[in-house]
């Protein structure tokens, strides 16, 4: 069989191959039911699919498979759903795949408008747009629209489901009320026509503070008419308007809260500023307008200055005013014969004339025209000159002064154009102090006041034929210095104090007083006598001094008794302080925290002591007849701190203060106390003796009080008690071999020692003597003068608070 036969025949086998379908792409949108189907129609029997995805997560799906197609159903489609599936399938041994891929997509609702109804005129401005629940989120284009014109567009991020897209700009007034559109755009493919776009619109609202404030109206009006002023701003919210009345006082009244002012009949008071106030909820904002009235002259014045009743030979200056409105022109004139005689012609709403050195016909009526467009305003004045009326004036009444210190005598002359002074005194002396006048004054000048200058002085004053006189007296004092006190201290306790109090050059003499005072209390009092000139005046006070009397003072006062002498110079004091001496008393020494102590505490001496002046103080200790001094000072006090007490600082302690004026002292007993230590035990001859001999234990310790000593053998219940420390065994046998304990005790403790005594039996007669015999004996004759030099110890030991145990009366057995 050729070749080509063969191809003939396995031909129809190739066409047989089956056809596996699937969609190659699927797009989803999120919340959807969807359903993928994967059919294998050729196929003569049953076919087997199974469904895999090549990224790496579930198919998150419900599969339903019959014959010949498998279904993939997607309940409620995420964006999870979103994946590269593969159908495989099996037919008659014959596997065919197909591949799709699922898109999914979301866009659910419109976009979203914010921030755009709040917009402040001028100021830079955020409006939002949000697009939420978009996916996928890098497909979506948002853009800003005004009308066709397209404002801003972003493009949205990678990985969020909501985009959020501000436009930023600065509003203008033009832009209230427009729309502004956000459109949101899904470049997808296969994505419905009718779900690629979705659009949200919105007004924009343009917010301002009150601008652009002006008034309309006339601002110049009739008196009598009406006046209505408008008050005219931009802003938003719409602002509220308030007219104030601003007075020229500072004050400010309301007028109303609307964009009118109307006022009708208006007078002249309306004239004046209104403020037109406009406000909202972002700023405020004002301005003021000027309200003239329109009238004829009022309120015209004709004034005489200084006054209208004058004296011949014054001057006079005669003002025409008038006020309220605008005035163009006035006219100042003199009323003679029953005509106007013009005197003044100002443009303007014043004027004025001078009349120098009036005379008696100068009197009579003055008239004040005043006019403007609308009309004109007339007023006199009555002018009168009278002839002079002389008064004289003396200044002062009268006068007290201070000799050495100046006084000017003032005499004033009025009602006289030209007055002469002259100055005389009631003694006819001639005046040879200076003098000078000036026009209607005339001055004395005592400068220094002198003694002499006491008198009466007369100023007299002509004016033409008339003469007038005035009087006043002159009293001089001296007082120039405080007092002085000397005294003959320092004053001893008991001695009369003498006290001397001068005050030097004082005139009148006998208007002085010398008061002696303690405190307020007056203790001596004596007055000055007359005398023509100065002199000095002196007081003695003598006083029994007392130790309560140190530190008090003693002031001497005087007074100047005459009325005029300033309240400054009336007094003068002068004051000591007394220093009262004496010996030292009242001494006291003090122990803290008690006099017996035990051995180690702490314990503060103090001694203190009353005395003036402060000598010197010193504590000090006795012990064994022997005065030690611990501690000094200068002054009234001292403390001497033990911080550990021992039995050596048991005594005497005293204290001595002492001055230029004697001592005082006193003194306490202190006892320190302390269980026994230091004990010692010592026995003669020795621990080891022959059977018969004797044996003396003499046991030392430390301590205070005295304590009890006890030796007992511990094999024993025997006790021996000794008060001082010996005991003497005598004849001793073998049988007291064995250990001894000495216990030493008293009231704070006690101490004990423990030893071995040995005694040997005799087996043997005893040898001759030897000079062993004769060794011990001197032992104890030894030992018998060492006790009575302890015994003597033990004595001292006592005063000094401290006990130490020696040979005394020994105990027997």
């Amino acid at each position: 069989m050729d070749s080509a036969f063969l191809l003939t025949l396995l031909l129809p086998v190739a066409v047989v191959s089956h056809v596996l379908d699937l969609p190659p792409k699927a797009l989803f949108k999120v919340g959807d039911r969807r359903e993928l189907t994967c059919k294998m129609s050729s196929c003569p029997e049953k076919v087997k699919f199974s469904w895999t995805s090549i990224q790496d997560k579930p198919l998150f799906a419900i599969l339903n498979t019959t014959d010949r197609e498998s279904v993939l159903v997607f309940e409620n489609v995420s964006k999870h759903h979103e994946n590269t599936i593969v159908c495989n399938a099996l037919c008659e041994k014959e596997s065919k795949q197909a591949k799709t891929e699922i898109t999914v997509y979301s866009f659910p609702r419109n976009p979203v408008i914010s921030r755009n109804d709040r917009l402040i005129l001028g100021k830079e401005s955020v409006v939002d747009c949000e697009v939420s629940s978009v996916y996928p989120s890098e497909s979506f284009e948002v853009q800003w629209l005004s009308g066709d014109e397209v404002l801003k567009t972003d493009e949205g991020n990678y990985g969020t489901d909501v985009l959020r897209i501000p436009y930023i700009f600065t509003p203008s007034s033009e832009d209230d009320g427009k729309a502004i559109t956000c459109r949101a755009t899904l470049h997808l493919e296969g994505v419905p026509p009718n779900e690629m776009t979705k659009e949200t619109s919105g007004r924009v609202r343009v917010l301002s503070a009150p601008h652009n404030v002006k008034v309309s109206g006339a601002t110049a009006v009739s008196l009598g008419s009406s006046l209505t002023l408008t008050c005219e701003a931009e802003g938003n919210p719409k602002p509220e308007f308030t007219w104030t009345a601003l007075k020229p006082d500072g004050q400010s009244v309301e007028m109303g809260k609307s964009q009118d002012l109307s006022m009708h009949n208006v007078s002249l008071s309306d004239a004046g500023t209104y403020q037109c106030d406009v406000s909202n909820d972002l700023g405020r904002q004002n301005t003021t307008v000027s309200v003239i009235v329109q009238a004829p002259p009022m309120d015209t014045l004709i004034v005489a200055n200084p006054q209208s009743s004058l004296k011949e030979g014054d001057t006079v200056n005669i003002s025409c005013k008038s006020s309220s409105v605008p005035v163009t022109q006035v006219v100042l004139s003199r009323r003679e014969n029953g005509k106007d005689r013009e005197l003044m012609t100002s443009e303007g709403d014043e004027t004025s004339v001078i009349l120098q050195s009036v005379k008696l016909s100068d009197s009579g009526m003055f008239v004040c025209e005043a006019f403007n467009e609308h009309g004109s305003q007339r007023t006199t004045l009555n002018l009168t000159v009278e002839a002079h009326f002389l008064e004289v004036e003396l200044q002062p009444d009268s006068a007290v002064s201070d000799r050495g210190s100046s006084r000017v005598l003032s005499c004033k002359a009025s009602g006289c154009p030209r007055p002469e002074f002259s100055w005389k005194n009631l003694s006819n002396m001639p005046i040879l102090r200076r003098i000078k006048t000036d026009g209607f004054k005339s001055k004395l000048f005592l400068d220094p006041v002198e003694l002499e200058d006491e008198g009466t002085y007369l100023c007299e004053v002509t004016c033409g034929s008339i003469k007038r006189s005035k009087q006043t007296e002159v009293k001089v004092f001296s007082f120039p210095t405080s007092p002085i006190i000397k005294g003959s201290g320092p004053f001893l306790v008991g001695e009369m104090m003498k006290l001397t109090c001068t005050v030097q050059e004082i005139f009148p003499a006998n208007h002085f007083q010398i008061q002696w005072m303690d405190g307020e209390r007056e203790m001596h009092s004596e007055f000055g006598s007359f005398s023509n000139g100065t002199t000095n005046l002196t007081s003695v006070y003598s006083y029994r001094i007392d130790r309560k009397d140190q530190g008090k003072l003693i002031t001497c006062r005087v007074l100047l008794d005459m009325h005029g002498v300033p309240a400054t110079q009336v007094v003068k004091t002068a004051s000591t302080t007394l220093s009262v001496h004496y010996p030292p008393r009242a001494t006291k020494i003090t122990v803290s925290p008690l006099t017996e102590l035990k051995e180690g505490e702490t314990v503060s001496i103090s001694c203190v002591s009353d005395s003036f002046p402060v000598g010197r103080t010193v504590l000090s200790r006795v012990s064994d007849g022997i005065q030690t001094e611990l501690i000094a000072s200068d002054g009234v006090e001292t403390l001497l701190t033990l911080p550990s007490v021992e039995l050596d600082d048991s005594g005497f302690y005293v204290c001595q203060a002492s001055n230029m004026y004697g001592n005082h002292s006193d003194s306490v007993e202190i006892t320190v106390k302390a269980p026994p230590r230091n004990t010692t035990v010592e026995i003669f001859p020795s621990t080891n003796v022959q059977e018969g001999q004797n044996i003396t234990i003499c046991c030392r310790s430390v301590s205070f009080p005295p304590p009890a000593v006890v030796l007992s053998k511990l094999d024993s219940e025997t006790n021996i008690y000794s008060l001082d420390g010996i005991f003497l065994l005598m004849n001793l046998t073998p049988n007291d071999t064995g250990l001894y304990q000495v216990n030493v005790t008293n009231d704070l403790g006690y101490e004990t020692e423990i030893f071995n005594i040995n005694v040997m039996e005799n087996r043997y007669d005893p040898p001759p003597l030897v000079w062993n015999d004769f060794i011990i004996p001197a032992i104890c004759l030894g030992a018998a003068a060492a006790l009575l030099g302890a015994v003597v110890n033990v004595w001292r030991a006592r005063k000094k608070g401290s006990y130490d145990l020696t040979k005394c009366n020994p105990g027997t057995v």
